[in-house]
């Protein structure tokens, strides 16, 4: 009888695993122990093995999917052999073909008769973009009211962005028929906020059709106005400061594309205020004695030309400056890139169980400095005759073992109707990896000799580099220890690693001076901080195992007893 196999749980973390490749496919006949495929976890990428014997009927998920646990991955059992049987009876529905799902069709029902909106004399105005991060404009006010005529170049409303107040025109001629957001109040980004038409239009239609789509067909280029400009390309002029000139947006817009300088252009709006098709009429040629046109069908090579071009005329601009005494900005031609990478297993993991750990468990954080002064002599007589070579860390390791068993509380884990004290001491070690950061642990760490912790330290680091790591490396921690000290970090926070209830965030040894015997000398001085969760333990337990820390590391002979 076919046998389906499901995503295993490879770690105490894991809900997903991601099927980064397929070993077999479907028709393969396999045994025992073969490998079917590379699963990513949040901790490693795994081989997950086959435990039947026969033939890949079916296959359900496709390469680079996320699959959650206990879900049917494959399906094995004899050649031939009707696999759907053994998936009805998981309640899984058969992929057709076998890597695409094919979604149940839901019941057809007849298109509802849509109105010609392109009839309708009226032209909606929505909430434009203007900024790259608005989501919502608020109405500061109108400047029309229903009934009013309005001109192409009308000013309807000031809107409040997250950015600025800035204007919102129409560039529709006729009457403004309806209002739909009042004074003081937020509308969408692309909401409708009015309709501009023939007097007496029905907009019915258009307010049933338009309360949440995009744009129609019928919208005039010129809203492209309200979407963000970008910064001028190596190919655009850019004009003198103008921003004290009264203009229009897209007006402001145009100028900026075709290296006009507004300063130079007259206005035929109310006010002298420009607008399009002032920018539009504007001939370069008309340009006041002493300036140079820059005429719209020219074009500049290259960059390079360009950049070379902006330096010569900055520097002479710069040289004028210095001449009359005044500083002038010259304008900076940049180019705007980035690269984005998809989300890893391990990283949503690792971002899902932090932010739980942070925003979940109250966190307090104690610091106390450290004099490493005799942790350092201590070191380099303990690395003459260790077979291993001692690290700093390795001294933090095995201090905070021992100081452990004298402070249980932390020790510990929140279990919510409970706290599980630990008797044991197993110390993980974080570990930072391309993909994100792991874990392991020193199982057993008060109990075992300096030596023994780096040998042990430093297998894990290979092993978590090589992406080796196994789950039983990873569980079962009942401390952390998270050390930037090699990085030359002067102090540092680390959130909780769950379910421990405490973490403890090791800084670089510093030179500073200090005070002995009322004397200032120099001095090595490492700080350390606790992360705890006030859910277990308070502020008083977590001083007083700092304390102990900090007594065993100032006199390290007591880690050797």
């Amino acid at each position: 009888m076919a046998e389906v196999v499901k995503m295993p749980k490879m770690s105490d973390t894991m809900t997903e695993g991601v099927l980064a490749k397929w070993h077999k496919k479907v028709g393969d006949k396999i045994k025992s122990g073969d490998l079917l495929a590379e699963v990513e976890t949040d901790k490693a990428t795994m081989d997950l093995e086959s435990y039947q014997n026969g033939t890949i009927l079916y296959i359900g998920a496709e390469e680079g999917k996320a699959v959650a646990i206990d879900a049917v991955i494959a399906v094995i059992g004899k050649e031939g052999e009707d696999y759907k049987a053994a998936l009805d009876a998981d309640g899984v529905t058969a992929l057709q073909p076998e890597t695409k799902t094919e979604a149940p069709k839901a019941e057809e029902k007849p298109a509802a008769a849509k109105v010609d909106l392109s009839s309708i004399p009226a032209t909606v105005i929505r909430m434009p973009l203007l900024s790259d991060t608005m989501t919502e404009g608020t109405i500061e006010k109108w400047n029309f009211k229903v009934g009013d005529k309005v001109k192409a170049d009308d000013s309807l409303a000031d809107v409040a962005t997250d950015k600025a107040t800035m204007e919102v025109v129409g560039y529709e001629e006729g009457t403004l028929l309806y209002i739909g957001v009042k004074e003081g109040e937020a509308a969408s980004v692309n909401g409708i906020i009015a309709i501009v038409g023939k007097e007496g239009t029905d907009i019915t239609p258009l307010l049933q059709d338009g309360g949440t789509d995009a744009p129609s067909a019928e919208t005039k280029p010129e809203e492209t106005e309200n979407t963000p400009v970008k910064e001028a390309s190596a190919e655009t002029a850019i004009p003198a400061d103008d921003s004290r000139v009264k203009a229009s947006p897209l007006a402001r817009k145009i100028a900026k594309d075709k290296g006009i300088n507004l300063t130079e252009v007259k206005g035929s709006a109310e006010g002298g205020r420009i607008v399009k098709k002032d920018i539009e009429a504007f001939k370069p040629g008309a340009k006041p004695a002493g300036t140079t046109a820059t005429p719209e069908s020219a074009e500049i090579p290259s960059v390079k030309e360009a950049q070379e071009a902006v330096s010569i005329s900055a520097a002479a601009k710069e040289g004028m400056a210095k001449a009359q005494g005044t500083i002038t900005l010259t304008p900076y031609i940049g180019e705007e890139k980035f690269t984005e990478k998809p989300v890893t297993q391990m990283r949503k993991v690792i971002a899902k169980r932090l932010a739980e750990s942070l925003f979940t468990a109250p966190h307090f954080f104690v610091t106390v400095s450290i004099d490493m002064d005799a942790a350092m002599v201590a070191r380099t007589k303990i690395n003459e005759v260790s077979p291993v070579k001692i690290s700093f860390n390795d001294l933090v390791v095995k201090a905070c073992a021992s100081a452990l068993k004298q402070h249980p509380a932390i020790n510990s884990s929140w279990l919510g109707d409970k706290i599980r004290y630990n008797e044991h001491v197993n110390i993980g070690i974080a570990v930072a990896v391309d993909e994100g950061l792991l874990v392991p642990v020193v199982r057993f760490a008060d109990g075992k000799s300096l030596s023994r912790i780096s040998a042990e330290v430093k297998d894990f680091a290979k092993k978590a580099k090589d992406k080796k790591l196994q789950p039983a490396d990873w569980e079962g921690s009942t401390f952390t220890i998270s050390n930037l000290g090699m990085f030359g970090v002067d102090d540092f926070t680390a959130i909780i690693n769950p379910p421990d209830s405490c973490i403890l965030a090791v800084a670089g040894i510093q030179q500073i001076p200090v005070v002995k015997n009322g004397a200032v000398v120099p001095g090595n001085v490492m700080k350390v901080t606790l992360s705890a969760d006030h859910r277990v333990v308070d502020g008083a337990t977590a001083a007083a195992f700092l304390n102990t820390v900090k007594s065993l590391l100032e006199e390290p002979v007591r880690l050797l007893i």
